[in-house]
């Protein structure tokens, strides 16, 4: 497969697979899944790219994109870089002064938006953004009213007949690698959004890096979209999915993830660590709630599938002949089970990254055979810097540094970054360029690691490594990956920055703390008597000091909070990709944190 600018991706994909399914749509009532041909789907970015121009649409003018995931926003998209135009994605959630933000930064002119929440939204902040003047629905049930507001259908329906054929096919011919085709703003964990701009270059350079190490990708794959295209992370997957002419089957709504995964059984699927997370308890909590011979094959498939897949395999290791055999029981009797449970038993491989994947977590998904990449990267770097092998892996690390990426680590043990993926800087942000590169030229990432070889491992984000009043430094994700696993916490933030030890703001799995409370006989007449019973609380004690022992003591938590709330992103407490914002956390919680710490 050749590479082409991605204002010539669809249609040159559209000669070469014409009826195969590019994309699928989840009905309304989703009892089924729609396809949508290449054909259909070039057919689309062809009238919408005609339509953009009949708005006057410029090369280079900046075109904001407010939705859910939607095959509309990948048909916007494509449509964008036809015209040699900027898409510019806003995360679904975005607040009122989130996108106000962003679109008088780039100056906007035409936003489209999702669906009722992001039409009310962007009709709110209309009379404060003096460049915006078109706002268009995708969703056909939202009602399109207010000024300057019409329906994705009207203006579809200007590009009928595609009055622009010319113009957009000048365009095109005349796309470049020094194109700025994205920018994308940082949801940020501190400070207020930054614009990273990426280039056709940057986007050419990923589809290279990734054909040579995601060889087993092929056209009979089926990936499920599943994080906000807005993001990176998912939208470099998506944008290499249809490179490959892999079908992209859309998800709009991430609450619905369990059920589409059941309806499209895909073979591929980027995700961030907290779904595999969920799927680690899950399992271990049916684990706990069995009993007998089916408790101890459960356990014992454990172990066997560890000893097989990352005890042996992973080292380029030959199993043991009984150990093989007892596997391959193992796979017919649990693992394709627990997979066609999950709903990935036709899983090809499963790339995971935005977070720290814990160690057990990534441990039992190779056990069992799902084949978890894990890796690394930011939007600056368009995504990955590194991941895992398929075969040979370590543990702990976030696997090996892609090709054509350069990697050093600086004195202070941070991780920057040299390459043709990497961003030419921040729109509109000439004093965070400077402090973004180094004065020879590498890209500094913020986050401290070490390489070992080829092998990357991360220790932490520099800005979040906290120093105790005893002058002791802590890294509070590594600690915050251990505890997570544990299948009565769902969320925790690590407390430790200028404090005399570490303590911790722990949302618990409500589920499993009440079932937890039934089995042991502990009544409760709301949830907050539940979280405040000594009985629950020297029960997580217990569980935490397990799961720390590996900790040097002062890194160790001494004390914690149970929150009868979880963090959200409404309140600010998590990014659009679920970080925690730890100084909006440490200022809704500070008498909380400060009662943890007065004697």
């Amino acid at each position: 497969m050749g590479y082409v600018t991605l204002s010539n991706l669809i249609l040159a994909r559209a000669s070469e697979f014409g009826g195969k399914t590019a994309m699928q749509r989840w009905t309304k009532d989703k009892t089924s899944w729609i396809p949508i041909t290449w054909a259909e789907f070039a057919s689309d970015v062809e009238a919408c790219s005609n339509a953009l121009a009949s708005l006057g649409v410029a090369e280079g003018e900046r075109i904001g994109v407010f939705s859910q995931n939607m095959p509309e926003v990948l048909t916007v998209n494509f449509a964008v870089y036809s015209n040699r135009a900027v898409a510019v994605p806003l995360y679904a959630t975005s607040s009122a002064s989130q996108v106000e933000y962003i679109v008088n930064d780039a100056a906007i002119r035409i936003l489209f938006v999702g669906e009722d929440y992001q039409l009310a939204t962007a009709l709110q902040v209309l009379d404060s953004c003096p460049t915006l003047e078109t706002i268009v629905v995708f969703d056909p049930d939202a009602k399109a009213e207010g000024r300057g507001v019409m329906s994705m259908a009207s203006l579809m329906a200007k590009g009928e007949g595609l009055p622009f054929a010319s113009l957009i096919a000048e365009r095109r011919a005349r796309s470049a690698e020094t194109d700025l085709v994205d920018i994308l703003y940082t949801s940020g964990t501190t400070g207020e959004p930054k614009g990273v701009m990426l280039h056709q270059s940057n986007y050419t350079q990923a589809f290279i890096n990734h054909d040579l190490r995601l060889t087993p990708l092929t056209t009979d794959d089926v990936a499920m979209d599943f994080l906000p295209l807005t993001h990176i992370f998912e939208r470099a997957w998506t944008y290499f999915c249809l490179h490959k002419g892999v079908t992209v089957c859309v998800n709009t709504h991430p609450t619905d993830i369990q059920e589409a995964i059941l309806q499209v059984r895909p073979t591929v699927m980027c995700s961030v660590p907290r779904f595999w997370e969920k799927v680690y308890t899950a399992v271990r909590s049916k684990m706990s709630a069995s009993r007998g011979l089916v408790r101890l094959m459960m356990y014992d498939a454990l172990r066997v599938g560890k000893r097989c897949n990352v005890d042996c395999r992973s080292k380029g290791k030959r199993p043991p002949l009984w150990l093989a055999l007892k596997y391959r029981f193992y796979e017919r009797t649990i693992y394709s089970r627990l997979r066609r449970i999950i709903g990935i038993e036709r899983g090809n491989f499963f790339p995971t990254a935005g977070a720290a994947v814990p160690d057990k977590v990534f441990e039992f998904c190779r056990a069992v055979g799902i084949r978890l990449i894990v890796g690394y990267g930011l939007t600056e770097s368009t995504a990955t810097v590194s991941f895992t092998d398929f075969e040979h892996y370590v543990i702990g690390s976030v696997g090996k540094v892609m090709p054509n990426v350069s990697v050093r680590i600086a004195e202070d043990g941070e991780i920057q970054l040299r390459g043709a993926t990497i961003t030419s800087g921040y729109y509109n942000k000439p004093e965070a360029n400077k402090q973004a590169f180094t004065a020879d030229g590498w890209f500094r990432t913020g986050d401290a690691g070490r390489l070992e070889g080829d092998l990357l491992f991360l220790t932490d984000r520099i800005k979040d490594l906290f120093k105790t009043s005893n002058g002791k430094y802590i890294a509070p994700q590594s600690i915050e990956s251990a505890l997570v696993i544990d299948r009565f916490i769902d969320q925790i933030c690590v407390i430790a920055d200028r404090r005399k030890y570490v303590s911790a703001l722990i949302v618990p799995d409500l589920p499993n703390l009440e079932a937890y409370a039934r089995d042991h006989g502990i009544g409760y007449s709301d949830r907050q008597a539940l979280l405040s019973d000594p009985r629950i609380t020297e029960m997580m004690a217990r569980r935490i000091d397990r799961l720390q022992r590996n900790f040097a003591h002062y890194e160790q938590v001494k004390r914690f909070t149970l929150l009868p709330s979880p963090f959200t992103m409404a309140s600010g407490e998590l990014t659009n990709t679920l970080k925690v914002r730890r100084q909006v956390v440490a200022e809704h919680y500070a008498d909380v944190i400060d009662r943890m710490y007065e004697d």
